[in-house]
């Protein structure tokens, strides 16, 4: 099981990602998650204390690393560096393991636009491939707006992609660009998890937008989610048995 969730930003991507993979974690089953959102919120979510956060390594600052890899300087222009580096040892290096879930934090690209063709960018997308490709265990890639992170290669390994929309025109909007997207690259398993949502009328017009894409969770908008992130937990702690079957039931879906 390898999957990537995506959506617009501030949908509850990372809420979903954490849970899910938590909840894959219970099960006895080794997990790796991806945060490779530059607004990185996995950590939060998946309820590692703020100590813990300040250890974990972000891969795109690793400057030392970068260089090393891709044999080219990083923030210098014009030179010739190798475009499949060495990164199979990578998430077993900087992993950051908590409550049974190993956490890789991709990080930003600074400067030069997400898409730049750079050491730092090149050496992500080398990292996302080999984990999409190569490795065993569950995946549970947290995206970052859109589908950046999966070329067309990666595209081959994900087992689904679930886009995370809520109530709302933009959302939904960003939900049929993502799809579009993702259908061209050769993604065939597209869901979505609906989020955030207040009322029947709120489901509906999710479900109205969607058309044939299957419908694999809505999760309410719930006053227990929004504590846990206001408090620090994670996104599975503390929810009512009805709230956390929820959860487990997309689990059950993607299996």
């Amino acid at each position: 099981m390898k999957v990537a969730v995506t959506g617009k930003g501030g949908v509850g991507k990372s809420t979903l990602t954490a849970a899910l993979a938590l909840l894959t974690a219970q099960q006895g089953r080794r997990v790796l998650a991806i945060d490779a959102d530059p607004d990185a919120n996995l950590a939060s979510a998946l309820g590692i204390p703020l100590e813990g956060q300040k250890a974990i390594v972000t891969i795109a600052r690793q400057r030392d690393l970068i260089e090393e890899r891709t044999g080219a300087k990083v923030e210098q222009y014009g030179q010739i560096f190798r475009l499949n580096p060495e990164v199979s040892d990578l998430a077993d290096t900087y992993a950051h393991r908590h409550r049974g879930v190993d956490l890789l934090v991709l990080g930003a690209v600074r400067g030069g636009g997400t898409g730049c063709a750079c050491p730092e960018n090149v050496l992500l997308r080398s990292l996302v491939q080999d984990v999409v490709l190569h490795r065993d265990e569950a995946l549970f890639l947290d995206m970052e707006p859109g589908i950046e992170h999966i070329g067309r290669a990666t595209a081959r390994g994900v087992t689904s992609l679930i886009v995370v929309v809520e109530p709302g025109q933009r959302s939904i909007e960003s939900f049929r660009r993502i799809s579009a997207m993702s259908a061209d690259i050769g993604i065939g398993n597209i869901f979505v998890v609906a989020n955030k949502v207040r009322s029947p009328g709120d489901g509906e017009l999710i479900r109205r937008s969607i058309g044939d894409f299957p419908l694999i969770g809505s999760i309410p908008h719930a006053e227990q989610i929004l504590a846990n992130d206001r408090d620090g937990r994670s996104a599975i702690d503390n929810l009512d048995v009805n709230l956390l079957a929820l959860f487990e039931d997309i689990i059950k879906k993607l299996q």
